[in-house]
């Protein structure tokens, strides 16, 4: 018996079942991301930080649920926040916590968990990525700034330990973006914002939409009887799933819908997809050594991959 049996049908079913899903929380996520990045200075930000480090760095994992990001535009933001002397602490700290604490990821996951403990999974997540996400953010607090960013990334009066940092941006970039913001009028802001949240939108739907043909090809055409020995192994369905996660590069407000069509997988293995997604994958491998060194990106990368099927396997232990 062959293992493998592709079924038109049965493929544009299940595709257009998690696309038309997914879609919408895509579109409202990438307009709630060019509000953000149009009219959330870095200075509002700065003014909701206490401070001390240890309270700056827990608000900063919660402010997704009041200015939300996905983790596409993360890494620019983040910079642009730090040029304006938001701590490194702080910012990776919500660069982590942002594309997973928002209100918009707990309504998409509660939505595609229907059935399959949505409450519980929806709570997870949203804990736990706080959790790790501040966890990361105490260890770059006690690391040398030096060690972390790329070189040219930190002004030479700011390179002592946990001081304010400066991001020199490219020539481009320095031309003023926030200026451009500050001296525009409300329908040229609205303007700007409805072309990020396109260029968002366009940049995220095509790893939707390959995201959502892998993930439909294998539950449809894949026998499950290739499949379960492998699902209902509690530690290598964890690490696959979070090694798929990493390859398929999906955004955290659609990634849910991808998750819940596993349906033969179990809840700790989708858990560390919807977990490990969102703060590390192939394009953020990229995008991250934008900013950072990459020994600091590999040794996160790592750390993340650790601390996140520790837990789902302990998870899993506790047979949810």
């Amino acid at each position: 018996m062959s293992w493998f049996s592709f079924n038109v049908n049965d493929f544009a079913f299940s595709f257009l079942s998690v696309l038309f899903e997914g879609v919408p929380f895509l579109l409202l996520g990438s307009i709630i991301s060019g509000l953000v990045d149009v009219f959330v200075s870095s200075e509002r930000m700065q003014k909701l930080m206490p401070k001390n480090n240890t309270a700056a760095i827990g608000i900063s994992g919660l402010l997704g649920l009041i200015f939300p990001m996905c983790e596409c535009g993360s890494v620019i933001v983040i910079r642009r926040f730090i040029k304006k002397g938001l701590p490194l602490s702080s910012a990776v700290t919500y660069m982590l916590a942002a594309p997973i604490v928002s209100p918009l990821v707990a309504l998409s996951t509660f939505a595609a968990f229907k059935g399959q403990s949505p409450w519980v999974m929806t709570s997870l997540r949203l804990s736990i990525g706080y959790m790790i996400a501040v966890s990361v953010g105490f260890i770059v607090l006690r690391m040398r700034a030096a060690t972390i960013l790329q070189p040219g990334a930190m002004a030479a009066s700011n390179a002592s330990r946990r001081a304010p940092l400066t991001i020199s941006a490219p020539p481009n970039e320095q031309q003023d973006f926030s200026a451009i913001i500050a001296s525009a009028s409300l329908p040229k802001k609205l303007l700007l914002a409805v072309q990020s949240a396109t260029a968002d939108f366009l940049d995220v739907a095509f790893y939707l939409i390959i995201g959502t043909a892998i993930a439909s090809v294998f539950n449809t055409a894949v026998k499950q009887e290739v499949i379960l020995p492998f699902a209902t192994n509690p530690p290598v369905a964890i690490i696959g799933l979070m090694g798929l996660a990493a390859l398929l590069a999906l955004c955290s407000t659609t990634d849910a819908f991808i998750a819940a069509s596993f349906t033969t997988f179990p809840f700790a293995a989708k858990l560390g997809f919807l977990l490990f997604g969102p703060v590390f994958d192939l394009k953020l491998f990229w995008l991250y050594g934008i900013l950072f060194k990459r020994r600091y990106v590999a040794l996160l990368g790592v750390f993340l991959f650790v601390v996140i099927a520790l837990i789902c396997w302990r998870i899993a232990g506790l047979q949810l």
